[in-house]
């Protein structure tokens, strides 16, 4: 079978041919009919890749203490060759999968039944049971497919517990912002969203969401409140994929008392300490 396989050392991206996975017990054979790109997830992995050995190391800092700590015990020529391994391994690309089971080792699956997984980008898939789900009939496999994606804007959505009219703010309208929006407003929530892309914000205002275009000079604090009506917001959910420390930041600011801020994606985190003590 075909399996897309991304090399973590030399930052190649290929298209290999694999051994069909075997089913283990409590898991299920799909054969592949859609598998979606999770463009920021994937295009992460790909650039951490092509990076060099330094850009990796300030990527992962915390990565670099371990290895040192291995140097410690195991010494430098060990824990270089663990390193090169590591790295050397080819890795799966893709968790957004929909397809068809071809063998069930699970009660509550058959095969033929249509299911979404978070399995990888391969022609078949072994996924457990309790990571798949089945798929209505009035539901196409190219909407399935975006399950998954939207289960971790759901996920951000369930820990703020928003109610019937409260104000929220998305900070960042990739992919899973736009599903957030979008179920955000089915909740009955008043939606802010913010972002750098006015094409991308277009598509949120579309689903009924007013927007906030820092790139094009509008301050996100100022927008925030006045959509508050001066209250501050009940909510940030923040989406967004940066080094920058600023959404956390400006979502601080622009929160009432007792408000939630909820980190989906994945930002910088030096927090000031008196914006969210006040």
């Amino acid at each position: 079978m075909k399996q897309i396989m991304q090399d973590l050392a030399k930052g190649h991206t290929s298209i290999v041919e694999a051994p069909a996975p075997n089913n283990a017990g409590g898991h299920l054979l799909i054969d592949t009919t859609v598998s979606l790109i999770s463009s920021g997830t994937e295009r992460m992995l790909v650039d951490f890749g092509k990076s060099g050995l330094l850009a990796k190391a300030r990527s992962q800092p915390e990565k670099v203490i371990q290895v040192f700590e291995k140097v410690k015990t195991d010494g430098a020529m060990i824990t270089l060759d663990a390193v090169r391994s590591k790295l050397g391994q080819l890795i799966p690309l893709g968790y957004c999968n929909v397809g068809v089971v071809g063998e069930s080792r699970a009660e509550g699956f058959n095969v033929g039944d249509r299911v979404v997984s978070n399995g990888p980008h391969a022609d078949v898939v072994s996924v457990p049971h309790h990571l798949c789900a089945k798929i209505p009939n009035n539901v196409s496999d190219e909407a399935a497919s975006f399950t998954v994606l939207a289960s971790i804007g759901l996920q951000g959505i369930r820990l703020a517990k928003p109610t019937l009219g409260e104000a929220f703010v998305v900070t960042g309208v990739g992919l899973i912002g736009l599903l957030t929006v979008q179920l955000l407003i089915a909740h009955g929530c008043r939606v802010l969203a913010i972002d750098l892309d006015q094409a991308k914000l277009e598509m949120a205002r579309s689903f009924g969401a007013e927007t906030c275009n820092p790139s094009a000079g509008e301050d996100p604090i100022a927008t925030g409140l006045a959509f508050s009506r001066g209250a501050g917001v009940d909510g940030v959910i923040i989406t967004a994929s940066t080094k920058s420390s600023d959404p956390v930041t400006q979502a601080a600011c622009m929160s009432r008392k007792r408000g939630r801020i909820i980190l989906v994606g994945v930002t910088g985190l030096e927090l000031n300490r008196a914006d969210f003590y006040e």
